[in-house]
């Protein structure tokens, strides 16, 4: 799968069903990979940690969720690429999950958000094999308990392993799991919590203008305000500077 530069990450730009296809091959093969689901904040984040840019761009697939990055593979690279969310990409592979007998396990969040999608999922995916749930503490585990939750993983048969741990915590957890856990694993985020009702949903217009991150503020501005104010801030200074210098590459 070809990816392209955006700033400091390197993105795929594949239709959803071509990904979910190709997450479900590697899950039929048992191979250990991760995805890792792009918004603004990752890009930033990567920006500012040459390590977190490693680990982002050395995933198997990397996709665009947040139209910011979908608007700038179209200004930088003339790509109209497909937003694909997290919770999209979630329903998705949970579908055809239930459709190809692929088993998936569930890492992170609490165990009340874990109890309830194991609901929402017996109601809305039927088919679909649940192997396992675990959120782990909140707090570094041991190398003992590290190897415990590999095991445990591993010896469930799950193909695919969804890690609803926050970024940029969950896509550094998964990349040293690659290798170690033979699945993909994908980082959710807050997924979980939006497939059980916990957070509001995003209205769908509001995902298409490009707005989710004000959508957000407005629910949680005490805790939402820094962040977006120095990581959108930050990330319009970085996309003006690439398009310049486009521009300057191509005149010259």
């Amino acid at each position: 799968m070809i990816k392209k530069r955006v700033i400091s990450i390197d993105l795929n730009t594949e239709t959803l069903s071509n990904t979910v296809e190709h997450i479900i091959d590697l899950a039929a093969e048992r191979t250990s990979s991760y995805v890792c689901v792009c918004n603004v904040h990752m890009l930033v984040e990567a920006y500012n940690d040459k390590s977190f840019a490693g680990v982002v761009n050395n995933s198997d697939i990397a996709v665009a969720d947040g139209m910011p990055l979908c608007w700038s593979l179209k200004w930088l690279h003339g790509i109209q690429a497909e937003r694909i969310a997290g919770r999209h990409l979630m329903h998705a592979i949970m579908e055809k999950a239930s459709e190809e007998n692929t088993s998936v396990y569930f890492y992170g969040s609490t165990d009340e958000v874990l109890n309830n999608s194991k609901i929402y999922i017996n109601s809305h995916y039927p088919k679909l094999t649940v192997a396992g749930v675990y959120s782990p503490p909140y707090r570094a585990l041991s190398n003992e308990e590290e190897e415990n939750v590999v095991k445990m993983i591993a010896d469930s048969g799950a193909g695919i392993v969804f890690v609803a741990l926050g970024c940029p915590k969950q896509e550094k957890w998964i990349a040293k799991m690659r290798g170690r856990i033979p699945a993909v694993m994908l980082g959710i985020g807050i997924a979980l919590e939006v497939l059980t009702g916990q957070q509001k949903r995003t209205p769908a217009w509001i995902e298409k203008a490009g707005l989710e991150w004000l959508f957000r503020l407005l629910k949680e501005p005490k805790r939402l305000f820094k962040r977006y104010l120095i990581t959108n801030s930050t990330f319009i200074f970085l996309i003006i500077k690439a398009l310049i210098l486009k521009t300057k590459t191509n005149k010259g």
